[in-house]
């Protein structure tokens, strides 16, 4: 058997192969070989495979043991300080806010006033059984399939980032004698998550639901008297930075350089941690104007 005929690899002109990549058949160089399910691929024939790959559904994330504990994790938080909160306010119903839920809601001028603490507790808390509920279905929807496909740290950090981001918006936006509690401003940074990985990963969040999802719930923030408009925007924005900080934009193709892909991460990851400090660094000095 002869041998395969030698060919100037694509990428590398200076560089001789009998190798092809299996999908687009052009000449590929040792350097430039992807090793696929079948023989090899060039980079971009790889590259253009990830990105047309889907999200994991929940389902397929469960089934591949992808468990999103974080998500698990907040949930249960969010209930327990609910029944905390029932059972110190010491309330005959299960809707409504009481002295706990006063003491410790976001309430801007107290936050500008030193309460920092305020700004996370109040993430924590919810105005009844009713409005937990709705928040925790949305919180365990997105997050059981956003968690495993993005890893429980950039899961996390995101999440984080975007309650500030909320609790933000909160202040910006702030009405005198308004307080706010619950962890819709943070799951409103889920959607602005999602949505940018899957533009990276090119699919069209219009068609895959995340985008129908924000509109409807953006026109029920609107819609109905008394939800924060501020935490939901706030949220939503900086949800959605804190994505396309992580997820778009050039990468580097050769992903056997494991130190340089890292390397990469890490300052993507990085430069979100900058973005919540520097949300909560302007959330705390525009709550201490509102008392200025």
């Amino acid at each position: 058997m002869s041998d395969p005929p030698m060919m100037n690899c694509y990428r590398h002109p200076d560089r001789w192969t009998g190798v092809t990549c299996q999908r687009c058949n052009r000449p590929i160089c040792p350097t430039c070989m992807k090793t696929a399910s079948v023989g090899y691929q060039c980079p971009e024939c790889v590259h253009e495979g990830a990105r047309a790959a889907p999200v994991m559904s929940a389902r397929q994330a469960l089934r591949q043991g992808s468990t999103p504990y974080l998500t698990y994790g907040l949930m249960v938080g969010n209930v327990a300080i609910f029944v905390i909160s029932y059972a110190l306010n010491r309330q005959t119903s299960l809707s409504g806010l009481g002295q706990f839920d006063f003491d410790y809601a976001l309430i801007p001028p107290f936050v500008g006033d030193g309460e920092w603490y305020r700004i996370l507790t109040g993430a924590f808390m919810h105005a009844g059984l009713l409005h937990l509920g709705m928040n925790m279905f949305v919180l365990w929807s997105i997050g059981s399939v956003l968690e495993p496909a993005i890893g429980r740290w950039r899961f996390g950090l995101g999440y984080a980032v975007s309650l500030v981001g909320g609790a933000l918006g909160v202040v910006l936006l702030y009405s005198p004698g308004e307080y706010t509690v619950g962890a819709s401003g943070a799951i409103f940074g889920t959607f602005g998550l999602l949505a940018m990985y899957q533009l990276s990963r090119g699919i069209n969040p219009m068609q895959s639901g995340i985008g129908a999802t924000v509109i409807l719930n953006l026109l029920i923030t609107f819609a109905i008297p008394g939800i924060s408009v501020g935490g939901h925007l706030g949220g939503l924005v900086v949800g959605a930075i804190a994505g396309a900080v992580m997820f778009v934009g050039p990468r580097s193709e050769d992903h056997r350089m494991a130190k340089q892909a890292l390397a990469e991460r890490v300052g993507r990851d990085a430069l979100v941690v900058v973005i919540g400090i520097a949300c909560l660094v302007l959330t705390i000095t525009q709550a201490q104007a509102l008392i200025g």
